[in-house]
């Protein structure tokens, strides 16, 4: 077994307490320090940690108590962040929910959870009530309405519960803090079970980086303009700044002029974004308007980008851009690369963090390393690595080997400094603007259309999506469907980041023998056609 090799220094050992232990040490170092600015609203450390435990506690009055998962559904806001930190110093699960959902994604996350409770801000209120009645377990709905103390609104149950939550033994080895949801190769998306441990050592090893020029400290200023919900927002934003000390700046739907005027106006340190973010600024003809001097450099993670990409960033905001990899399944980070000008490799994702082996392997049988420089899939092994997804053994030992290499599905190089380059997906999920489009889950939404007799979704190459769905369709008996009506239909259905963005009617969608759909032929046309 011959691995790739990792350049950086190692930070074992690796201290093993609960999650919420970042919130209440920076809450003792600094309880007066803005931890997040919210609009018009500033929340210090001491407020954040004494919000968070007085609604953990509002929540164990409620009957919540440790290993039960309660769903979280908001947009970025310090509600997110309070309610987030409540539930785990209870030693429950927090299991957080994408905002784009519609009525039945939301629904299968907390079927599939098991979450009898459900944390909804009121702007999507609406959708979750959708979801409410295919949820016989759901027992109760806490909605966040900012301005209202109502008894049974998020800040009426805050403000009159007691000042701490009972206690609790956590086993951070074994626990889970965080369940989010990750799509698989195929069918809807799976629990990724993350325990304190995972988490609390990944943010040691991208934050802890002796000897290189970028350092998480108490002075970041960062802009959580990525969804608190996915793992990339949770933990390289707003649980790096808490671990820090910085401060959070939230942002909610994104607007490339917003962006710039909050980097500008609260001196933002660090960007962390992804690639389609990065193309917009490099298109955006009023980025020179903007005093970005404040920054220190940008990250580009979530999805590859090209290296001419990376450096047209670069220019654009006139500082260092580096890229990142990572997956929910490595809560998230595994690889990221250097700022110094002379130790980045523009296009790759770097090397490993600290304490990460990696292995590239053949495609064919997953098990032996390909020579140096060669490609295949690349393989990671680490404390981030996460326990297992939830209630499916079968995926878990798909993904995870006996000895603890997970298979990341992604195609891959290395060079001999340890330096990773993404080059394509061994798994068929699509990434539409960093977000994870799994096909198999549109291919199910558009063979319930009458019209439709059979389909097959890829992804298709795109500027400035990276990649967007696109349907092929055969048409049932002759039946007059329009490629509009087509996407119609899925837009009811599923969140925005899903929409099919183009059809093309077939005859009949290639299959091998045992029937499944051999979206690779697809691929392949497309790719020849463009």
């Amino acid at each position: 077994m011959t691995g790739i090799a990792n350049p950086r220094q190692s930070l074992a050992p690796y201290p093993a307490y609960p999650l919420q232990q970042i919130l209440s040490d920076t809450a003792r170092r600094m309880p007066q320090k803005t931890a997040i600015i919210d609009d018009d609203y500033k929340f210090t450390y001491q407020q954040l940690d004494s919000f968070s435990s007085r609604f953990g506690a509002a929540l164990a009055r409620l009957g919540v108590a440790k290993g039960d998962r309660v769903g979280l559904l908001a947009p970025n806001c310090a509600e997110f962040e309070i309610a987030f930190f409540g539930i785990i110093k209870l030693g429950a699960v927090v299991s957080t929910i994408n905002s784009g959902y519609r009525e039945r994604e939301i629904a299968h996350q907390l079927n599939n959870s098991g979450a009898e409770m459900l944390i909804v801000h009121d702007s999507l209120l609406s959708m979750a009530e959708a979801a409410r009645d295919d949820v016989p377990a759901l027992k109760r709905v806490i909605v966040i309405e900012p301005t209202s103390r109502n008894p049974d609104t998020f800040w009426g149950l805050l403000e009159r519960a007691p000042a701490t939550p009972p206690p609790v033994a956590i086993d951070p080895m074994a626990d889970m803090a965080a369940l989010p949801y990750s799509s698989g190769t195929t069918g809807l998306s799976k629990g990724v079970m993350l325990t304190h441990h995972n988490m609390t050592a990944n943010l040691r090893q991208f934050m802890d980086r002796p000897g290189e020029a970028l350092q998480s400290s108490e002075h970041d200023v960062l802009l959580a303009h990525l969804p608190l919900f996915h793992i990339y927002g949770m933990q390289v934003l707003m649980n790096s700044a808490i671990a820090s000390g910085g401060t959070q700046v939230m942002m909610g739907r994104f607007d490339m002029e917003q962006m710039l005027r909050l980097v500008s106006d609260h001196k933002i340190t660090h960007l962390y974004t992804v690639p389609p973010v990065g193309l917009g600024l490099t298109l955006y003809p009023n980025v020179g308007d903007y005093d970005l001097t404040s920054m220190k450099a940008a990250c580009l993670a979530a999805a590859p980008a090209s290296a001419e990409l990376q450096m047209r960033v670069q220019e654009a905001v006139g500082i260092p851009v580096f890229q990142a990899y990572g997956m929910t399944e490595l809560s998230p980070v595994s690889n990221l690369d250097y700022i110094e000008p002379e130790r980045m490799t523009p296009g790759s994702v770097g090397p490993a963090t600290a304490d990460t082996e990696e292995r590239v392997v053949d495609l064919d049988t997953g098990t032996e390393d390909v020579p140096q420089g060669e490609v295949g899939e690349l393989l990671v092994r680490g404390p981030q690595v996460m326990k297992g997804y939830y209630n499916n053994e079968e995926a878990t030992a798909e993904t995870i080997t006996a000895d603890g290499w997970l298979h990341t599905g992604d195609i891959v190089r290395a060079n001999a400094d340890g330096c990773v380059w993404i080059l394509d997906r061994k798994k068929e999920l699509i990434k539409y603007k960093a977000f994870q489009v799994p096909p198999a889950e549109l291919e199910g939404v558009l063979l319930e259309h009458p019209a439709i007799a059979d389909a097959a979704v890829i992804g298709k190459a795109d500027v400035e999506a990276g990649e967007i769905p696109k349907a092929f369709v055969v048409r049932g008996g002759g039946a007059a469907v329009s490629g509009a009506d087509v996407m119609e239909f899925v837009a009811a259905k599923v969140a925005t980041f899903k929409h099919i963005r183009e059809v093309e009617f077939i005859d009949a969608i290639p299959k091998n023998p045992s029937g499944k759909i051999l979206r690779r032929v697809l691929a392949e046309r497309q790719r020849a056609e463009s």
